[in-house]
């Protein structure tokens, strides 16, 4: 882990495509005892973001498969530090700081070569830079910076180059539609975990019997109790038997009752199923839907962190509970439904309800830290650390093996 001198925290934003699939992640970091408003922590943050992922943690751990994007100044161009990075996975982003002169295109050339992707950050259309702009592989346009109306002339301009155009801060579905149809390639931001105007449409047979089976899975239901949940549900079972019946399981034997593709999956590759069910759904998207990646990482960094704080006084059942906040955080977003009515469907205990609907109490915290880490607001993540008695060390602790977890479901999927 870090070192006591060398305290950071470490923020993972994901990038999407125009499917909204999660192709790469912004890893960002903040030294735990620098102001943030510093200048200098440009370049503080970039050299150390490097090296601590390099010798604390790995970088595979924290992308688990993806790009990762990592922020750059001059010094760090042009140093042989960057040449330790998983060269083919690394997008370097070029800090809007940096002078495109004649140096930094010859270096731009160089680690192209090597087979690194480049990047420019914040960027500003300028003709003069008509050069860089043939050796970069992405530029970053911050559409809040550059104004709505601005972007159709910044693209049009841009459109003649071999370059992907990545949209910053999109913050809404709207906004993404604005950039998806300019014909943008990539997204940065959180539309897609921000609920739209709630029309509180029903959600439908297959969520309501997906949520009744967590439900059950989560409060250790008998096996009775689940099988008569799947038969009031064909197409439930349907799934459960293809699942089952799949190759990953290896069965030499086709299952043909619901009791024994029950008992021969297990009840907890059953909850894992479930659960990823919920954000799968039909979607194509599947494992890489952006809000199972959201739900997924909170929930195991919920339930980690409960470990920490509570050690071995904690139960299995206080673990499920925050792990089961974190998952279930997000379906109003997923259902467009509001979290009340989400809640209304599913016998929670206090404990979790009042967490996920007025974020109370200790897993109300965990969730809020969460949240904030999310969106890497750091000032507010210090606050809360305190409130959940959670030590700097731990959080990160608990990230990488949050997001290590989510890898390895990745892994099994496949």
């Amino acid at each position: 882990m870090a070192s006591s001198s060398e305290k950071f925290f470490l923020g993972r934003q994901p990038i999407l495509d125009r499917n909204q699939e999660i192709v790469g992640y912004e890893l960002l970091f903040r030294s735990a005892d620098m102001d943030h408003a510093v200048f200098e922590s440009y370049s503080h943050a970039s050299s150390n973001v490097i090296t601590h992922a390099l010798s604390s943690f790995g970088m595979h751990e924290v992308l688990g498969g993806k790009f990762g994007f990592i922020n750059v100044h001059l010094g760090l161009l042009l140093s042989e530090m960057l040449e330790l990075l998983p060269i083919g996975q690394t997008v370097l982003e070029l800090l809007e700081m940096i002078r495109l002169d004649d140096q930094v295109i010859d270096r731009c050339r160089e680690l192209k070569e090597m087979g690194f992707l480049l990047a420019l950050d914040d960027h500003e259309f300028d003709s003069h830079n008509d050069e860089i702009y043939n050796v970069v592989d992405i530029i970053k346009i911050d559409i809040l910076l550059t104004g709505m109306e601005a972007l159709p002339d910044v693209v049009n301009a841009l459109r003649k180059y071999p370059v992907k155009l990545l949209a910053e801060k999109v913050e809404t579905v709207e906004q993404f539609q604005v950039c998806f149809e300019l014909g943008f390639d990539l997204f940065q931001g959180y539309f897609f975990a921000r609920p739209v105007v709630l029309n509180r449409r029903k959600i439908d047979v297959s969520g309501l019997a997906l949520l009744k089976l967590l439900q059950q899975l989560t409060m250790g239901a008998t096996v009775e109790t689940i099988e008569m949940t799947f038969k009031e549900n064909p197409g439930l079972s349907y799934n459960l038997l293809r699942l089952v019946n799949s190759v990953a399981i290896g069965m030499r034997e086709k299952i043909k009752t619901l009791r024994h593709a029950i008992l021969m999956l297990g009840m907890n590759h059953l909850r894992r199923w479930t659960q990823l069910s919920l954000f799968a759904g039909h979607d194509s998207r599947a494992m890489n839907h952006p809000l199972l990646e959201m739900a997924a990482v909170r929930g195991r960094l919920m339930e980690i962190m409960l470990k920490q704080v509570s050690g071995r006084a904690a139960s299995d059942e206080q673990a499920e509970a925050a792990f089961m906040v974190g998952i279930l955080s997000l379906l109003d977003v997923l259902f467009e439904t509001p979290m009340d009515e989400i809640i209304a469907n599913l016998n929670l205990n206090d404990d979790v309800s009042s967490a996920l609907l007025r974020r109370d109490g200790q897993l109300g915290k965990m969730l809020m830290l969460t949240e904030k880490l999310e969106v890497t607001d750091f000032d507010a993540v210090t606050v809360l650390l305190g409130e959940c008695g959670v030590s700097l060390d731990q959080l990160l602790t608990a990230q990488l093996e949050a997001f290590n977890w989510r890898s390895s479901l990745v892994h099994q999927e496949d």
